[in-house]
Protein backbone atom coordinates (compact mmCIF):
# COMPACT_ATOMS: atom_id res chain seq x y z
CA UNK A 1 0.00 0.00 0.00
CA UNK A 2 1.18 3.45 -1.12
CA UNK A 3 1.62 6.25 1.36
CA UNK A 4 0.28 9.46 1.57
CA UNK A 5 3.36 11.09 0.91
CA UNK A 6 4.35 8.98 -2.16
CA UNK A 7 0.68 9.70 -3.27
CA UNK A 8 1.11 13.37 -3.21
CA UNK A 9 4.78 13.35 -5.30
CA UNK A 10 2.84 10.97 -7.61
CA UNK A 11 -0.26 13.67 -7.98
CA UNK A 12 2.61 16.06 -8.24
CA UNK A 13 4.81 14.23 -10.44
CA UNK A 14 1.85 14.09 -12.95
CA UNK A 15 0.55 17.90 -12.88
CA UNK A 16 3.72 18.99 -13.42
CA UNK A 17 4.09 16.28 -16.30
CA UNK A 18 0.60 17.33 -18.02
CA UNK A 19 1.38 21.95 -17.50
CA UNK A 20 4.74 21.22 -19.64
CA UNK A 21 2.62 20.58 -22.57
CA UNK A 22 1.94 24.27 -22.60
CA UNK A 23 4.70 26.44 -23.28
CA UNK A 24 3.50 29.30 -20.96
CA UNK A 25 4.27 27.17 -17.83
CA UNK A 26 7.37 27.56 -16.60
CA UNK A 27 9.39 25.84 -13.82
CA UNK A 28 12.86 27.43 -12.58
CA UNK A 29 15.06 26.50 -10.56
CA UNK A 30 17.12 28.43 -8.04
CA UNK A 31 19.40 28.43 -5.30
CA UNK A 32 19.38 31.02 -2.17
CA UNK A 33 23.35 32.26 -1.88
CA UNK A 34 23.33 33.01 1.48
CA UNK A 35 22.13 29.30 2.94
CA UNK A 36 22.20 27.72 -0.02
CA UNK A 37 18.93 26.56 -0.35
CA UNK A 38 17.37 24.94 -3.35
CA UNK A 39 14.23 26.52 -4.64
CA UNK A 40 12.33 26.16 -7.67
CA UNK A 41 8.91 28.90 -9.02
CA UNK A 42 6.69 26.92 -11.38
CA UNK A 43 3.81 29.74 -12.29
CA UNK A 44 1.86 29.98 -15.78
CA UNK A 45 3.79 33.55 -17.65
CA UNK A 46 0.27 34.28 -19.24
CA UNK A 47 -1.22 34.78 -15.38
CA UNK A 48 1.06 36.55 -13.63
CA UNK A 49 2.77 39.87 -13.74
CA UNK A 50 6.39 38.50 -14.17
CA UNK A 51 7.70 42.30 -13.03
CA UNK A 52 6.16 41.44 -9.82
CA UNK A 53 7.96 37.50 -10.00
CA UNK A 54 11.79 40.13 -10.66
CA UNK A 55 10.89 42.85 -8.32
CA UNK A 56 9.22 41.04 -5.34
CA UNK A 57 9.68 37.92 -4.85
CA UNK A 58 13.26 36.63 -7.02
CA UNK A 59 15.45 39.15 -5.50
CA UNK A 60 14.14 38.43 -1.63
CA UNK A 61 14.68 34.45 -2.16
CA UNK A 62 18.02 34.68 -3.66
CA UNK A 63 19.56 37.12 -1.22
CA UNK A 64 16.91 36.42 2.27
CA UNK A 65 17.78 34.12 4.92
CA UNK A 66 15.30 31.89 5.04
CA UNK A 67 15.47 27.92 5.73
CA UNK A 68 11.34 26.99 5.95
CA UNK A 69 8.69 27.97 3.56
CA UNK A 70 7.48 29.75 6.42
CA UNK A 71 10.11 32.22 6.63
CA UNK A 72 8.47 33.71 3.41
CA UNK A 73 6.21 35.28 5.10
CA UNK A 74 9.16 37.80 6.84
CA UNK A 75 10.89 38.33 3.95
CA UNK A 76 8.77 38.66 1.00
CA UNK A 77 6.78 41.79 0.35
CA UNK A 78 3.88 40.70 -0.84
CA UNK A 79 0.25 40.30 1.05
CA UNK A 80 -0.87 37.26 -0.56
CA UNK A 81 1.19 34.76 0.46
CA UNK A 82 -0.99 31.10 1.43
CA UNK A 83 0.63 27.89 2.51
CA UNK A 84 -0.71 24.67 1.77
CA UNK A 85 0.00 20.40 1.98
CA UNK A 86 -2.80 19.81 -0.88
CA UNK A 87 -1.26 19.22 -4.23
CA UNK A 88 -4.33 19.41 -6.13
CA UNK A 89 -4.22 23.42 -4.92
CA UNK A 90 -1.33 24.00 -7.06
CA UNK A 91 -3.45 23.93 -10.32
CA UNK A 92 -5.86 25.68 -8.85
CA UNK A 93 -3.40 28.66 -7.75
CA UNK A 94 -1.47 28.72 -10.88
CA UNK A 95 -4.56 29.91 -13.07
CA UNK A 96 -5.45 32.42 -10.30
CA UNK A 97 -2.24 33.82 -11.29
CA UNK A 98 0.22 32.81 -8.29
CA UNK A 99 3.32 31.53 -8.26
CA UNK A 100 4.24 27.94 -6.42
CA UNK A 101 6.85 28.43 -4.40
CA UNK A 102 8.46 24.45 -3.98
CA UNK A 103 11.58 24.08 -1.34
CA UNK A 104 13.93 20.73 -2.43
CA UNK A 105 14.22 19.65 1.83
CA UNK A 106 10.21 20.73 1.70
CA UNK A 107 9.17 17.98 -0.93
CA UNK A 108 5.41 18.18 0.16
CA UNK A 109 4.78 21.95 1.45
CA UNK A 110 3.76 24.51 -1.01
CA UNK A 111 3.58 28.24 -0.90
CA UNK A 112 1.56 30.20 -3.10
CA UNK A 113 2.84 33.80 -4.00
CA UNK A 114 0.37 36.06 -5.67
CA UNK A 115 0.93 38.30 -8.40
CA UNK A 116 -1.77 38.34 -10.71
CA UNK A 117 -1.40 40.31 -14.48
CA UNK A 118 -4.57 42.44 -14.62
CA UNK A 119 -5.32 42.43 -18.20
CA UNK A 120 -8.68 44.39 -18.90
CA UNK A 121 -10.59 47.69 -20.08
CA UNK A 122 -11.06 50.63 -17.83
CA UNK A 123 -14.15 51.89 -16.66
CA UNK A 124 -16.02 53.86 -19.08
CA UNK A 125 -19.43 55.48 -20.14
CA UNK A 126 -22.76 53.16 -20.15
CA UNK A 127 -23.12 52.17 -23.56
CA UNK A 128 -26.56 49.94 -23.58
CA UNK A 129 -28.37 52.51 -20.16
CA UNK A 130 -26.79 55.64 -21.10
CA UNK A 131 -28.73 58.62 -19.39
CA UNK A 132 -27.92 62.53 -20.15
CA UNK A 133 -28.34 63.43 -16.14
CA UNK A 134 -26.88 61.02 -13.59
CA UNK A 135 -23.34 59.23 -12.88
CA UNK A 136 -21.62 58.22 -16.13
CA UNK A 137 -19.96 54.53 -14.82
CA UNK A 138 -20.16 51.43 -16.21
CA UNK A 139 -19.22 47.98 -15.27
CA UNK A 140 -16.28 46.19 -16.91
CA UNK A 141 -15.12 42.57 -17.48
CA UNK A 142 -13.46 42.45 -13.79
CA UNK A 143 -14.95 41.07 -10.79
CA UNK A 144 -12.73 42.73 -8.43
CA UNK A 145 -13.31 46.30 -10.35
CA UNK A 146 -17.25 45.82 -9.84
CA UNK A 147 -17.46 44.83 -6.65
CA UNK A 148 -15.39 48.27 -5.64
CA UNK A 149 -17.93 50.12 -7.97
CA UNK A 150 -20.49 48.58 -5.69
CA UNK A 151 -18.78 48.73 -2.18
CA UNK A 152 -18.25 52.57 -2.53
CA UNK A 153 -21.85 52.82 -3.01
CA UNK A 154 -22.59 50.88 0.08
CA UNK A 155 -19.96 51.35 2.45
CA UNK A 156 -21.83 49.49 5.15
CA UNK A 157 -21.02 46.29 6.99
CA UNK A 158 -24.44 44.91 6.41
CA UNK A 159 -23.41 44.37 2.73
CA UNK A 160 -22.71 40.84 2.11
CA UNK A 161 -20.20 39.53 -0.67
CA UNK A 162 -20.50 35.67 -0.90
CA UNK A 163 -18.46 34.34 -3.99
CA UNK A 164 -18.39 31.00 -5.91
CA UNK A 165 -16.71 28.85 -8.61
CA UNK A 166 -19.08 27.57 -11.46
CA UNK A 167 -18.12 25.70 -14.83
CA UNK A 168 -16.37 22.99 -14.99
CA UNK A 169 -13.70 23.96 -17.29
CA UNK A 170 -14.21 27.79 -17.36
CA UNK A 171 -13.71 28.07 -13.25
CA UNK A 172 -15.72 31.74 -13.41
CA UNK A 173 -15.77 33.52 -10.21
CA UNK A 174 -19.32 34.51 -9.21
CA UNK A 175 -20.44 36.95 -6.10
CA UNK A 176 -23.74 37.14 -4.66
CA UNK A 177 -24.35 40.64 -3.30
CA UNK A 178 -27.16 41.51 -0.53
CA UNK A 179 -27.91 43.40 2.96
CA UNK A 180 -28.00 41.15 5.75
CA UNK A 181 -30.45 43.52 7.43
CA UNK A 182 -32.36 44.11 4.52
CA UNK A 183 -32.58 41.14 2.13
CA UNK A 184 -35.13 38.68 2.27
CA UNK A 185 -33.59 34.90 3.89
CA UNK A 186 -35.50 33.33 1.49
CA UNK A 187 -34.43 35.07 -1.73
CA UNK A 188 -30.56 34.94 -1.07
CA UNK A 189 -31.12 31.19 0.17
CA UNK A 190 -32.91 30.27 -3.34
CA UNK A 191 -30.33 32.11 -5.11
CA UNK A 192 -27.01 30.64 -3.53
CA UNK A 193 -29.14 27.38 -3.92
CA UNK A 194 -29.56 27.55 -7.95
CA UNK A 195 -26.10 29.01 -8.23
CA UNK A 196 -24.37 25.55 -6.49
CA UNK A 197 -26.73 23.81 -8.75
CA UNK A 198 -25.26 24.76 -11.90
CA UNK A 199 -23.53 21.56 -14.06
CA UNK A 200 -22.48 23.29 -16.83
CA UNK A 201 -18.86 23.03 -17.97
CA UNK A 202 -18.38 26.79 -18.58
CA UNK A 203 -20.11 30.06 -17.61
CA UNK A 204 -18.56 32.91 -19.86
CA UNK A 205 -21.36 35.34 -19.15
CA UNK A 206 -24.08 36.38 -17.09
CA UNK A 207 -25.91 35.47 -19.73
CA UNK A 208 -25.59 31.80 -19.04
CA UNK A 209 -26.56 32.23 -15.86
CA UNK A 210 -29.76 34.45 -16.26
CA UNK A 211 -31.20 31.47 -19.06
CA UNK A 212 -30.00 28.11 -15.97
CA UNK A 213 -31.07 29.92 -12.50
CA UNK A 214 -34.45 31.42 -14.30
CA UNK A 215 -37.78 30.07 -12.55
CA UNK A 216 -39.32 29.32 -16.22
CA UNK A 217 -36.58 28.30 -19.01
CA UNK A 218 -39.32 28.46 -21.60
CA UNK A 219 -40.66 31.92 -21.45
CA UNK A 220 -39.59 34.57 -23.63
CA UNK A 221 -39.70 37.50 -21.02
CA UNK A 222 -36.19 38.06 -18.61
CA UNK A 223 -36.99 37.15 -15.05
CA UNK A 224 -34.26 38.61 -13.52
CA UNK A 225 -32.95 42.13 -14.96
CA UNK A 226 -29.80 42.72 -15.99
CA UNK A 227 -27.35 46.25 -15.93
CA UNK A 228 -24.50 47.76 -16.55
CA UNK A 229 -25.48 50.43 -13.75
CA UNK A 230 -23.64 50.37 -10.53
CA UNK A 231 -26.17 52.91 -9.50
CA UNK A 232 -29.21 51.12 -9.86
CA UNK A 233 -27.15 48.18 -8.46
CA UNK A 234 -26.98 49.95 -5.84
CA UNK A 235 -30.40 51.00 -5.18
CA UNK A 236 -31.92 47.31 -5.55
CA UNK A 237 -29.61 45.86 -3.08
CA UNK A 238 -30.88 49.01 -0.69
CA UNK A 239 -34.41 47.62 -1.61
CA UNK A 240 -33.67 44.53 -0.28
CA UNK A 241 -32.76 42.47 -3.85
CA UNK A 242 -30.30 40.05 -4.74
CA UNK A 243 -27.26 41.17 -7.18
CA UNK A 244 -25.36 38.53 -9.32
CA UNK A 245 -21.75 39.30 -10.67
CA UNK A 246 -20.74 37.36 -12.32
CA UNK A 247 -16.83 37.14 -13.65
CA UNK A 248 -16.28 38.37 -17.37
CA UNK A 249 -19.24 39.74 -17.93
CA UNK A 250 -20.02 43.41 -17.78
CA UNK A 251 -23.83 42.86 -16.99
CA UNK A 252 -24.96 42.28 -13.44
CA UNK A 253 -28.21 40.44 -12.51
CA UNK A 254 -30.78 41.83 -10.04
CA UNK A 255 -33.29 39.83 -8.85
CA UNK A 256 -36.35 39.12 -8.04
CA UNK A 257 -38.23 41.74 -10.07
CA UNK A 258 -41.05 42.52 -11.86
CA UNK A 259 -42.40 43.16 -15.78
CA UNK A 260 -42.71 47.08 -14.69
CA UNK A 261 -39.85 47.03 -13.92
CA UNK A 262 -38.07 46.14 -17.40
CA UNK A 263 -40.09 49.77 -18.81
CA UNK A 264 -38.48 51.96 -16.09
CA UNK A 265 -35.28 53.53 -16.93
CA UNK A 266 -33.04 54.44 -13.99
CA UNK A 267 -32.78 57.85 -14.99
CA UNK A 268 -36.33 58.43 -14.02
CA UNK A 269 -35.31 58.91 -10.45
CA UNK A 270 -32.80 61.56 -11.66
CA UNK A 271 -35.69 64.01 -13.27
CA UNK A 272 -39.17 65.12 -11.62
CA UNK A 273 -41.35 62.77 -10.43
CA UNK A 274 -44.36 64.59 -12.66
CA UNK A 275 -41.38 64.49 -15.59
CA UNK A 276 -40.11 60.70 -15.13
CA UNK A 277 -44.17 59.73 -14.61
CA UNK A 278 -45.12 61.31 -18.20
CA UNK A 279 -41.89 59.39 -20.07
CA UNK A 280 -42.82 55.87 -18.46
CA UNK A 281 -46.26 56.22 -19.45
CA UNK A 282 -44.96 57.02 -22.83
CA UNK A 283 -43.05 53.73 -22.85
CA UNK A 284 -45.85 51.59 -22.23
CA UNK A 285 -48.06 53.17 -24.52
CA UNK A 286 -45.30 52.69 -26.94
CA UNK A 287 -44.88 48.39 -26.13
CA UNK A 288 -48.64 48.59 -26.07
CA UNK A 289 -48.51 50.48 -30.29
CA UNK A 290 -45.51 48.58 -30.80
CA UNK A 291 -46.59 44.80 -30.01
CA UNK A 292 -50.71 45.74 -31.46
CA UNK A 293 -50.72 48.09 -34.67
CA UNK A 294 -49.92 45.89 -37.07
CA UNK A 295 -52.04 42.46 -36.02
CA UNK A 296 -55.24 45.98 -35.93
CA UNK A 297 -53.99 46.58 -39.58
CA UNK A 298 -54.39 43.35 -40.72
CA UNK A 299 -57.32 42.02 -38.69
CA UNK A 300 -59.46 45.30 -39.47
CA UNK A 301 -58.72 44.68 -43.39
CA UNK A 302 -58.98 41.15 -43.44
CA UNK A 303 -62.28 41.10 -41.41
CA UNK A 304 -63.99 44.28 -39.88
CA UNK A 305 -63.26 47.03 -42.51
CA UNK A 306 -66.61 48.42 -41.93
CA UNK A 307 -65.15 50.03 -38.62
CA UNK A 308 -62.83 52.31 -40.55
CA UNK A 309 -64.18 55.36 -41.60
CA UNK A 310 -65.16 56.00 -44.79
CA UNK A 311 -62.80 58.72 -45.71
CA UNK A 312 -59.72 56.88 -44.38
CA UNK A 313 -61.18 53.43 -46.06
CA UNK A 314 -60.97 55.37 -49.69
CA UNK A 315 -57.35 56.11 -48.76
CA UNK A 316 -56.10 52.70 -47.39
CA UNK A 317 -58.25 51.23 -50.54
CA UNK A 318 -56.42 53.47 -53.31
CA UNK A 319 -52.86 52.34 -51.52
CA UNK A 320 -53.55 48.97 -51.89
CA UNK A 321 -55.57 49.19 -55.12
CA UNK A 322 -51.85 47.18 -57.19
CA UNK A 323 -50.84 45.09 -54.24
CA UNK A 324 -51.61 41.23 -55.27
CA UNK A 325 -51.13 39.88 -51.86
CA UNK A 326 -53.40 40.07 -49.11
CA UNK A 327 -52.45 42.49 -45.64
CA UNK A 328 -50.72 39.37 -43.78
CA UNK A 329 -48.30 38.57 -46.38
CA UNK A 330 -47.60 42.50 -46.98
CA UNK A 331 -47.27 43.01 -43.55
CA UNK A 332 -45.04 40.16 -43.00
CA UNK A 333 -42.76 40.89 -45.58
CA UNK A 334 -42.33 44.67 -43.81
CA UNK A 335 -41.55 43.23 -40.48
CA UNK A 336 -39.34 40.91 -41.48
CA UNK A 337 -37.42 43.72 -43.64
CA UNK A 338 -37.10 45.69 -40.33
CA UNK A 339 -35.43 42.30 -38.25
CA UNK A 340 -33.40 42.05 -41.35
CA UNK A 341 -31.93 45.54 -41.04
CA UNK A 342 -31.82 45.50 -37.17
CA UNK A 343 -29.66 42.35 -37.09
CA UNK A 344 -27.29 43.30 -40.53
CA UNK A 345 -27.29 46.88 -38.32
CA UNK A 346 -26.26 45.04 -34.93
CA UNK A 347 -23.34 42.46 -36.73
CA UNK A 348 -21.52 45.25 -38.64
CA UNK A 349 -19.53 47.92 -37.75
CA UNK A 350 -20.82 50.62 -35.58
CA UNK A 351 -20.26 52.88 -38.76
CA UNK A 352 -21.43 50.64 -41.17
CA UNK A 353 -24.34 49.73 -39.26
CA UNK A 354 -25.73 53.08 -38.90
CA UNK A 355 -25.73 53.74 -42.75
CA UNK A 356 -26.99 50.24 -43.40
CA UNK A 357 -29.83 50.78 -41.03
CA UNK A 358 -30.57 54.26 -42.93
CA UNK A 359 -29.88 53.91 -46.02
CA UNK A 360 -31.68 50.06 -46.68
CA UNK A 361 -34.51 51.11 -44.78
CA UNK A 362 -35.30 54.31 -47.01
CA UNK A 363 -34.15 52.30 -50.22
CA UNK A 364 -36.21 49.28 -49.44
CA UNK A 365 -39.11 51.14 -48.61
CA UNK A 366 -39.28 53.36 -50.82
CA UNK A 367 -38.76 50.75 -53.54
CA UNK A 368 -41.30 48.29 -52.17
CA UNK A 369 -44.10 51.09 -52.58
CA UNK A 370 -42.92 52.27 -55.87
CA UNK A 371 -42.98 47.91 -57.08
CA UNK A 372 -46.49 47.46 -55.51
CA UNK A 373 -45.24 45.01 -53.20
CA UNK A 374 -46.84 46.49 -50.04
CA UNK A 375 -48.88 50.54 -49.67
CA UNK A 376 -47.57 53.41 -48.14
CA UNK A 377 -49.82 53.20 -44.89
CA UNK A 378 -48.23 50.14 -43.99
CA UNK A 379 -44.89 50.90 -44.20
CA UNK A 380 -45.85 54.29 -42.06
CA UNK A 381 -47.62 51.94 -39.73
CA UNK A 382 -44.52 49.35 -39.55
CA UNK A 383 -41.90 52.06 -39.19
CA UNK A 384 -43.49 53.71 -36.35
CA UNK A 385 -44.40 49.97 -34.36
CA UNK A 386 -40.40 49.84 -34.80
CA UNK A 387 -39.58 53.00 -33.81
CA UNK A 388 -41.77 52.45 -30.47
CA UNK A 389 -40.03 49.10 -29.50
CA UNK A 390 -36.52 51.22 -29.10
CA UNK A 391 -38.12 53.25 -25.84
CA UNK A 392 -37.77 49.78 -23.79
CA UNK A 393 -34.84 50.84 -21.58
CA UNK A 394 -33.91 46.52 -21.26
CA UNK A 395 -32.71 45.16 -24.06
CA UNK A 396 -33.30 41.59 -23.58
CA UNK A 397 -37.14 42.98 -22.83
CA UNK A 398 -37.46 44.62 -26.30
CA UNK A 399 -36.02 41.26 -28.28
CA UNK A 400 -39.14 39.92 -26.54
CA UNK A 401 -41.23 42.47 -27.06
CA UNK A 402 -40.20 41.93 -31.36
CA UNK A 403 -40.85 38.40 -31.05
CA UNK A 404 -44.81 38.86 -29.50
CA UNK A 405 -45.44 41.15 -32.65
CA UNK A 406 -45.68 37.83 -34.71
CA UNK A 407 -47.80 35.62 -32.66
CA UNK A 408 -50.64 38.20 -32.65
CA UNK A 409 -50.05 39.12 -36.24
CA UNK A 410 -51.04 35.35 -36.84
CA UNK A 411 -54.11 35.42 -34.35
CA UNK A 412 -55.25 38.55 -36.08
CA UNK A 413 -54.95 36.69 -39.58
CA UNK A 414 -56.88 33.62 -38.15
CA UNK A 415 -59.48 35.34 -36.57
CA UNK A 416 -59.42 39.02 -36.59
CA UNK A 417 -59.71 40.90 -33.58
CA UNK A 418 -61.26 37.89 -31.80
CA UNK A 419 -57.40 36.60 -32.36
CA UNK A 420 -56.05 39.43 -30.98
CA UNK A 421 -58.49 39.01 -27.72
CA UNK A 422 -57.01 35.53 -27.86
CA UNK A 423 -53.83 35.65 -27.81
CA UNK A 424 -53.41 38.86 -25.65
CA UNK A 425 -55.93 36.39 -22.85
CA UNK A 426 -52.99 33.74 -23.36
CA UNK A 427 -50.35 36.42 -22.79
CA UNK A 428 -51.81 37.65 -19.41
CA UNK A 429 -52.27 33.90 -18.67
CA UNK A 430 -48.31 33.30 -19.10
CA UNK A 431 -47.59 36.12 -17.14
CA UNK A 432 -49.42 35.80 -14.26
CA UNK A 433 -48.25 32.34 -13.91
CA UNK A 434 -44.61 33.71 -14.09
CA UNK A 435 -42.44 34.10 -11.16
CA UNK A 436 -38.84 35.59 -10.35
CA UNK A 437 -37.10 33.86 -7.98
CA UNK A 438 -40.30 32.64 -6.53
CA UNK A 439 -41.91 36.10 -6.42
CA UNK A 440 -44.69 37.20 -9.02
CA UNK A 441 -43.84 38.64 -12.39
CA UNK A 442 -46.61 40.47 -12.83
CA UNK A 443 -46.63 42.40 -9.08
CA UNK A 444 -48.18 44.89 -8.75
CA UNK A 445 -50.78 44.46 -10.87
CA UNK A 446 -51.85 40.87 -9.84
CA UNK A 447 -51.65 40.08 -7.00
CA UNK A 448 -52.71 44.17 -6.80
CA UNK A 449 -50.44 46.19 -4.10
CA UNK A 450 -51.58 49.74 -3.74
CA UNK A 451 -48.22 50.57 -2.00
CA UNK A 452 -46.56 49.39 -4.74
CA UNK A 453 -48.30 51.33 -7.11
CA UNK A 454 -46.12 54.34 -6.52
CA UNK A 455 -43.63 53.54 -8.28
CA UNK A 456 -45.04 51.49 -11.24
CA UNK A 457 -46.93 52.86 -14.17
CA UNK A 458 -46.01 56.37 -12.74
CA UNK A 459 -43.33 57.53 -10.02
CA UNK A 460 -44.76 59.25 -7.38
CA UNK A 461 -42.49 61.68 -5.27
CA UNK A 462 -39.87 60.23 -3.24
CA UNK A 463 -41.57 61.57 -0.01
CA UNK A 464 -44.69 59.18 -1.07
CA UNK A 465 -42.15 56.08 -1.50
CA UNK A 466 -41.66 55.62 2.29
CA UNK A 467 -42.01 51.98 2.03
CA UNK A 468 -39.56 49.35 0.03
CA UNK A 469 -41.68 47.10 -2.24
CA UNK A 470 -43.96 44.67 -0.74
CA UNK A 471 -43.57 41.70 -2.81
CA UNK A 472 -39.51 41.30 -1.45
CA UNK A 473 -40.35 40.92 2.02
CA UNK A 474 -37.43 43.39 2.98
CA UNK A 475 -36.51 42.54 7.10
CA UNK A 476 -37.09 46.60 6.90
CA UNK A 477 -40.21 47.44 4.32
CA UNK A 478 -39.90 50.89 5.60
CA UNK A 479 -37.53 53.55 4.10
CA UNK A 480 -38.00 56.19 6.42
CA UNK A 481 -40.99 58.01 8.70
CA UNK A 482 -43.97 58.80 6.44
CA UNK A 483 -44.42 62.11 8.94
CA UNK A 484 -40.57 62.76 8.53
CA UNK A 485 -40.60 62.39 4.86
CA UNK A 486 -43.52 64.75 4.29
CA UNK A 487 -41.75 67.72 7.06
CA UNK A 488 -40.10 70.68 5.81
CA UNK A 489 -38.13 72.95 8.42
CA UNK A 490 -37.36 76.54 7.80
CA UNK A 491 -34.44 78.08 9.70
CA UNK A 492 -35.53 81.16 11.27
CA UNK A 493 -33.18 84.30 10.62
Amino acid sequence: MKSPLLKKNQKMQELVKILKKSNDFKHVQYMNEQTEEHFSLMFMSTMVEEKIIHESILPFLLEGNFHRLEDVKKIVPLEEIEFSEDPLEIEKKLFNGFVVLLLEKEKNNYCFLGAHKEVGRTIGVPEVEFSVIGPKESFVESIEQNLNLVRKRIPVKDLIIEEQTIGKYSKTKVAILYLENMANTENVNTVRQRLQEIEFDQITDSSYIIQIISDNQNSPFPQLLDTERPDRVSSSIIEGKVAIIVDGSPHVLIGPTTLVEFFSSFEDYFLNWFISSFFRLIRFFAVMFSILVTPVYVATLSYHYELIPRDLLNALVASRMAIPFPPILEALFLELTIELLREAGARLPTKVGQTIGIVGGIVIGTASVEAGLTSNVLLIIIALAALASFTTPVYRMGNTIRLLRFPFLFFAELWGFLGIVLSFCILLIHLSRLTSLGRPYLEPLYPPRRVDFKDALIRLSFKHQTKRPLFLNSKKPERISAKKAKEKKDIDE
